[in-house]
C-alpha cells in the first residue's frame, strides 16, 4: 500500500512539476521598443508615389518557446510624416490632406490597432526569409478587417526583431478617396487602392 501510494505521489509530483516548468516558458512577453520600430507607409498614385513614417504606441508578442502565440499593437495616426516632399508648403498639404476625412479621419480615429490570432512557424524558411505566416484583426478608422502576411522574426537570448512588408487594401476601412474602384473618370489622378507598410520591429523582453 505505501508503495503505491508513493508512486502515486510521484506520479503527481511530476505532473506538476511538468506543468510549473512548462508554465514558466510558455508566455514570455516581448515589449515593441517604441522609440526604434519603424513603419514606412508607401502610397501609389497614377502619376507616382509618395511615403514617410509612421510610430507606434505600443505593442507586445507572447512567445511560448515554439512559437508566436499572441500580440497587439497600438499606431499613434497622428504621428504620420511625408519624407518625400521636400517643400515644406507640399508637404503639409499631403498630409493634411491625409489625415483629414477624405482618407484617415485622424482627429476622430486617432490609432489603429492590429491584434493577432493566429500564427504559423514556416519550418522551411531560409535565413532571412519570412519564416512566418501571420494573420490578425486590423482596425483603421473603427472599421476591423482579418488580414495575413509573411513575416521574418528572430529571437535572441532577451530580445527580439521582427519585419515584414503589408499591402493593405485601403477601401476595405472605407478610405476611397481618389479611388478607381468606386469612381469613375479620375485620369491621371487615380490613387491605387493598395498602400504598402514596411515594418522594422524590435522587442525586449
Amino acid at each position: 500500500m505505501a508503495k503505491s501510494f508513493l508512486k502515486k505521489y510521484l506520479f503527481f509530483a511530476s505532473l506538476l512539476i511538468a506543468f510549473a516548468y512548462n508554465s514558466t516558458f510558455a508566455s514570455e512577453v516581448y515589449k515593441l521598443k517604441v522609440e526604434r520600430s519603424k513603419i514606412k507607409w508607401i502610397g501609389k498614385k497614377f502619376l507616382g508615389s509618395h511615403w514617410g513614417w509612421i510610430s507606434f504606441k505600443s505593442g507586445q508578442i507572447t512567445f511560448d518557446g515554439n512559437k508566436i502565440t499572441s500580440g497587439n499593437f497600438e499606431v499613434d495616426m497622428k504621428s504620420m510624416v511625408n519624407e518625400d516632399l521636400k517643400d515644406k508648403s507640399l508637404n503639409q498639404k499631403l498630409i493634411g490632406h491625409l489625415k483629414s476625412d477624405d482618407f484617415f479621419s485622424v482627429d476622430k480615429f486617432p490609432s489603429s490597432q492590429f491584434v493577432i490570432t493566429h500564427t504559423t512557424p514556416l519550418k522551411t524558411a531560409k535565413p532571412n526569409e519570412p519564416n512566418y505566416a501571420i494573420t490578425g484583426k486590423l482596425t483603421i478608422k473603427g472599421i476591423t478587417q482579418t488580414i495575413s502576411f509573411p513575416a521574418n522574426v528572430k529571437f535572441e537570448g532577451n530580445t527580439a526583431r521582427a519585419k515584414a512588408n503589408i499591402d493593405i487594401d485601403r477601401t476595405k476601412f472605407d478610405v476611397r478617396y481618389g479611388s478607381g474602384s468606386f469612381f469613375e473618370n479620375l485620369g491621371d489622378n487615380v490613387i491605387y487602392d493598395n498602400f504598402t507598410l514596411e515594418l522594422d520591429l524590435f522587442f525586449q523582453k
